[in-house]
């Protein structure tokens, strides 16, 4: 057994809410878990992820670790420069 006195209040039936809305119940030491995301909503685990390709940032890592292949358009870039 626990010592007593030492240990906080367990509450094996906490309640799990996103946007007002309870989502599950877990054993926590607080009786109510406020969370902004969780995995019913979170863009990974929904299938709407997007990656956000900000000035081919994706394309030219891909490229420079050989992921892809070079495009026609890249091979004539680099002549002009």
């Amino acid at each position: 057994m626990p010592k007593a006195d030492i240990h906080p209040t367990w509450y094996p039936d906490a309640k799990v809410t996103c946007n007002g809305e309870v989502i599950m119940t877990v054993g926590s030491t607080k009786p109510e878990i406020n969370v902004e995301i969780w995995s019913g909503n979170h863009p990974f685990y929904t299938g709407t992820q997007k990656i956000i390709d900000t000035e081919g940032r994706v394309d030219r890592f891909m490229r420079k670790y050989g992921m892809k292949e070079k495009t026609a358009e890249d091979k004539q870039d680099k002549k002009k420069k």
